[in-house]
């Protein structure tokens, strides 16, 4: 189901070979599943790179009716990282390090992530 499935519906059926009959119209309110259970996962596997090297965080939503938007935020940066469910990092540079989250939205409410340390060596 989806949230523009709700309305009025009902039913139509032969009662014999010449009638039709109807059923009494029942309303249909499909409701959204409020988001919850954001998680973070990363590679390498720690949240620990090696300079240059390539780390991907992944965004995760438990439970929450779609569709979903990301962004991505480090702590101290008021820049946003990134906009989809997966934030990659294709070389990772001194300035990379530090405590990384992600928001997810279903366009009625926003859900945070933990934070996940991330050290580049």
């Amino acid at each position: 189901l989806r949230l523009n499935h709700s309305g009025r519906y009902s039913c139509k059926g032969r009662v014999d070979y010449w009638r039709w009959g109807h059923s009494v119209p029942v309303k249909l309110t499909v409701k959204g599943v409020p988001l919850s259970g954001v998680s973070l996962s990363v590679q390498p596997p720690g949240g620990q790179v090696a300079l240059g090297d390539r780390l991907v965080l992944s965004c995760a939503v438990a439970t929450g009716t779609g569709p979903l938007s990301f962004s991505w935020h480090r702590e101290g940066s008021g820049a946003l990282l990134g906009t989809g469910p997966c934030l990659e990092l294709h070389h990772a540079g001194d300035k990379d390090s530090g405590r990384y989250h992600c928001q997810a939205s279903d366009g009625d409410s926003v859900a945070e992530s933990p934070t996940l340390n991330v050290t580049v060596l």
